[in-house]
């Protein structure tokens, strides 16, 4: 089976929407996240992402990309106003409500009330996590950066979180397949995410160790 070698400037004459769904895959699969935030105005408001990324652990920092900020930006305008926001990881029984939430729905519209997904409220925290999610976790806004294409990435501070008890591992590792979680590829793929193993930290002049139980961990 062969290959096809494709430049960018072949990409800019496609369809834009075709363009979209191969860069989007091309790039591999990311993780499935619901972004909870509130506005004192207008209500809840829900949106789907893929491009959370971990940060930093020490303290523990996440953040995110956001499309150019435009009149239906509400997740940005809430967190900004706000400085407040909450992860809540997208598990195969809520799949199609979650992804639903990508729709444009009118401000002051909430999405909880229009997918099916029920809000979820921690106390001391006004922006809402979603209780069909077994990963929650609560953000406060550190930075707001443009990037050069105009997105935004949003550095966030991990103030909370929230797992579901039968996905914690001995050593510290969150087992999101035990727990039913997806990844996406593209912009509507969804996948189940079996394990395969864990291997050990990497050492030079050490060689790999593995496992494949993946509550075990390691001792360390």
């Amino acid at each position: 089976m062969g290959s096809e070698l494709l430049k960018s400037e072949e990409l800019m004459e496609w369809e834009s929407r075709k363009r979209a769904r191969f860069v989007n895959s091309v790039s591999g699969f990311k993780s499935a996240t619901l972004i909870g935030t509130h506005h004192p105005e207008f209500g809840y408001n829900l949106s789907i992402v893929s491009s959370v990324v971990h940060l930093g652990s020490t303290p523990p920092m996440m953040g995110f990309v956001l499309r150019p900020p435009g009149k239906d930006s509400h997740t940005y305008k809430n967190i900004k106003s706000t400085g407040i926001c909450t992860f809540s990881h997208v598990n195969e029984g809520i799949i199609e409500e979650s992804h639903q939430t990508s729709a444009r729905y009118p401000r002051g519209c909430s999405e909880f009330g229009e997918v099916g997904l029920t809000p979820r409220m921690v106390s001391g925290w006004m922006a809402p996590c979603v209780e069909e999610s077994k990963v929650k976790m609560g953000l406060s806004l550190v930075e707001d950066t443009e990037l050069v294409n105009g997105c935004r990435f949003i550095t966030c501070a991990v103030e909370w979180f929230e797992v579901e008890s039968g996905g914690f591992c001995d050593d510290g590792y969150v087992d999101l397949h035990g727990l039913g979680g997806v990844s996406i590829s593209g912009l509507d793929g969804y996948h189940r995410t079996p394990g395969i193993s864990r291997l050990s930290y990497a050492k030079t002049g050490q060689e790999i160790e593995k496992i494949e139980d993946f509550h075990k961990g390691w001792s360390e």
